[in-house]
């Protein structure tokens, strides 16, 4: 996602697990100054804290964690 002065300039790719439970964590930095911080190309074996180095955000203010798991075959639950 990229950010501008706070206005979101690229949306959020949901994820899209395929089966099991799945892990989320949104992460949450407080920027230093004005900058522009782009996504990473990739999402395999992200990595929170280079991540952070890259950008110089130092510890993050807030984080979300939860699990979800999809529901088994392609309709979603049934009366």
């Amino acid at each position: 996602m990229r950010i501008v002065a706070g206005q979101e300039v690229v949306c959020h790719e949901s994820p899209r697990p395929t089966a099991g439970i799945h892990r989320f964590v949104f992460v949450l930095f407080r920027q230093l100054g004005r900058q522009t911080v782009y996504a990473p190309g990739w999402r395999q074996n992200f990595n929170t804290r280079d991540f952070a180095e890259l950008y110089n955000l130092g510890s993050p203010v807030a984080t979300v964690y939860f699990n979800c798991q999809r529901e088994s075959g392609s309709g979603g639950r049934r009366p």
